[in-house]
C-alpha cells in the first residue's frame, strides 16, 4: 500500500533533502529508519527537495509498503527512531497514483527574517538583518511577481521550463519581524531566495524596479542576490482536494 506522510524538520544539520554521496541528508536519515523497521531499502519520494539549512513545516513524502502493516504504531516507531530534528506529523494510506511530487498543485513558502536585535535563540531558524528596509518598497516589489512569468532569473537552473505562477505573495510585519509567504504553482531550484534577495535589494536601492521588470521578461542577467536559506521553510503543499491540513 501507498502511505503519505507530512514531515518537518530543521534543516541546519542537514546537506539538503535528497540523497547525496557521503552526506547526511533528510532523505537519507528517513530511508535509514524505515530499513532498520522493515529490514529493506524504502525509496522515499517527496513534493521536491529542499537545499542545505531550509527547513519544513510541511513537506510531504510518499512511499510503499506491505499491506498489513498497522499505520498509526508505525509512525510511532518512525519517529522513536529518527533525528529530534526530522519529524512525521502525520501518516496515512493515500490510492495508488498518488504522487508526492508529480501530484502538486501548489506550494507555499515562508521566509523569516529578523531585522531587529541579534536573538541567538533563533540562530540558523531566521535571517538576522540589520538593514533598514523600506517597506513600501517591498510591498511594491512583491506586486510585480504575482502572476505567471518567465523566471529565468530567479533561478540556478539552465535548462527546463522556467514559467511559473505565482498565486499569492504577502509581506506581515510583527515589530522587527518580516515574514513572507509565496504560493505558487511550482518553484525552481533557489528561485524563493532570489525573489526574496532581489525584493530586499531593491528596498535598499541596490537594483531598480525597471530591472526586476526585465529580468521577468526573461531578458537581461540572472539576479545577483540570494537570500540566505536558514530563513526559509517550505509550509505547505496542495494536492487539489489533498493537502496537508
Amino acid at each position: 500500500m501507498r502511505l503519505k506522510a507530512i514531515i518537518s524538520y530543521k534543516g541546519t544539520s542537514y546537506f539538503g533533502y535528497q540523497v547525496q554521496d557521503n552526506e547526511i541528508t533528510i532523505q537519507g536519515e528517513i530511508e535509514k529508519v524505515l530499513k532498520r523497521i522493515f529490514s529493506k531499502d524504502i525509496t522515499i519520494y517527496s513534493s521536491g527537495r529542499t537545499d542545505r539549512g531550509v527547513h519544513a513545516l510541511g513537506q510531504v513524502i510518499h512511499f510503499d509498503v506491505d499491506d498489513d502493516i498497522n499505520i498509526d504504531k508505525l509512525k510511532w516507531s518512525i519517529n522513536s527512531l529518527l533525528p529530534l530534528d526530522i519529524h512525521f506529523i502525520t501518516l496515512e494510506r493515500v490510492e495508488e497514483d498518488f504522487h508526492a511530487r508529480y501530484s502538486v498543485k501548489n506550494k507555499t513558502y515562508l521566509y523569516k527574517l529578523n531585522i531587529g536585535e541579534y536573538n541567538p535563540i533563533e540562530h540558523d531558524l531566521v535571517t538576522q538583518d540589520y538593514h533598514k528596509y523600506d517597506i513600501n518598497k517591498i510591498l511594491e516589489a512583491m506586486k510585480l511577481f504575482l502572476g505567471a512569468h518567465n523566471f529565468y532569473n530567479f533561478c540556478s537552473n539552465n535548462e527546463g521550463d522556467f514559467k511559473r505562477n505565482i498565486l499569492d505573495f504577502t509581506l506581515n510585519t510583527n515589530e522587527n519581524y518580516l515574514t513572507f509567504s509565496i504560493k505558487g504553482n511550482g518553484f525552481r531550484r533557489y528561485m524563493v531566495r532570489m525573489i526574496i534577495g532581489t525584493i530586499l535589494a531593491y528596498s535598499i536601492n541596490k537594483i531598480s524596479l525597471e530591472e526586476i521588470k526585465l529580468m521577468l521578461e526573461g531578458k537581461g542577467n540572472r539576479t545577483r542576490f540570494k537570500a540566505p536559506s536558514e530563513g526559509l521553510y517550505l509550509y505547505k503543499v496542495e494536492y487539489g482536494g489533498i493537502d496537508n491540513d
